[in-house]
């Protein structure tokens, strides 16, 4: 089942500049894997060698943080859309 994944400006370019695209998986982690595995650039950028997300990666399904699920076991639904942020850090008082 396909569902829409919406990319940071940062990874567009592994992907011919696109902002989303439909990728099949049953869970975020095929998902993922299929992703990289049609654009080869994207290898290693959201899940290391080891297939953990990296650790300045976001995703999210939905709304919902998918550390906060399944995580790469997080199952999908029909018209779910995955969203992928760079983690945001700094600042000061």
């Amino acid at each position: 089942m396909p569902v829409e994944v919406r990319l940071p400006s940062m990874l567009r370019i592994h992907v011919q500049g696109q902002s989303s695209l439909e990728v099949k998986g049953e869970t975020v982690g095929e998902v993922l894997e299929n992703l990289a595995k049609e654009n080869p650039g994207m290898t290693g950028q959201i899940v290391d060698g080891e297939g953990v997300l990296r650790k300045f990666v976001n995703v999210y399904v939905n709304d919902d943080d998918i550390r906060y699920l399944n995580q790469l076991d997080t199952k999908l639904s029909s018209g779910d859309v995955i969203t992928i942020l760079p983690a945001v850090a700094g600042g000061g008082w």
